[in-house]
C-alpha cells in the first residue's frame, strides 16, 4: 500500500468513494438536511479545492482518502472503503499527515460513527454532540507529541 497526494485528475474519484461510504455508514443517522449539506460540501471541494488530499492506493485501487485544510490542523475528510475497515488504512493514513501538519494541535469534527476511530487514533472529544444545518458531529482534538494520551 503507499499513501500519496490526489491531484486534480483524481479527486473526483476520491469524493466518489468519500459519497459512497458516507451513504452506507454516517447517512442513516443523519436528517435529508444533513444528507444534503454533506454532498454540498464535497461537491464544492471537487470545484474550489481548499483541501489537501491523501489517498491509500493498492496499485491504481483507492482504498481510503484524508484530507485536512489549514495547513494540516483540521481534518475536513476520513473515509476507508468498508472492505478495507479495521487493516490499518486509517491509521497509515492519519500517520501519513502528521509530519506535514505545522500546528501541534490537529482538530476534527466527527461523525458520531467515526469518533472511536478517533478517540482510537488518540483524539479526545473537546465538547458534545453538535448538529449544524442537519450534520451531527463530535468536536475533537489531537496534541502532537502528546505521549501520555490513549491509545
Amino acid at each position: 500500500m503507499e499513501i500519496r497526494e490526489i491531484t486534480g485528475t483524481q479527486l473526483p474519484e476520491a469524493m466518489g468513494l468519500v459519497w459512497k461510504v458516507f451513504l452506507e455508514f454516517e447517512a442513516p443517522e443523519y436528517s435529508q438536511e444533513g444528507v444534503d449539506e454533506f454532498k454540498a460540501f464535497i461537491d464544492s471541494q471537487i470545484a474550489e479545492m481548499t483541501i489537501e488530499i491523501h489517498g491509500a492506493f493498492e496499485g491504481n485501487a483507492l482504498l481510503g482518502v484524508i484530507a485536512t485544510r489549514n495547513e494540516g490542523s483540521h481534518i475536513a475528510l476520513f473515509f476507508v472503503k468498508k472492505e478495507h475497515h479495521n487493516k490499518g488504512i486509517g491509521r497509515k493514513l492519519f500517520e501519513s499527515i502528521l509530519p506535514i501538519t505545522k500546528s501541534r494541535i490537529i482538530t476534527v469534527n466527527s461523525s458520531p460513527y467515526a469518533a472511536s476511530i478517533y478517540r482510537k487514533l488518540g483524539f479526545i472529544d473537546t465538547d458534545t454532540e453538535q448538529l449544524t444545518n442537519g450534520i451531527r458531529y463530535v468536536p475533537m482534538q489531537y496534541l502532537k507529541g502528546d505521549t501520555e494520551r490513549a491509545t
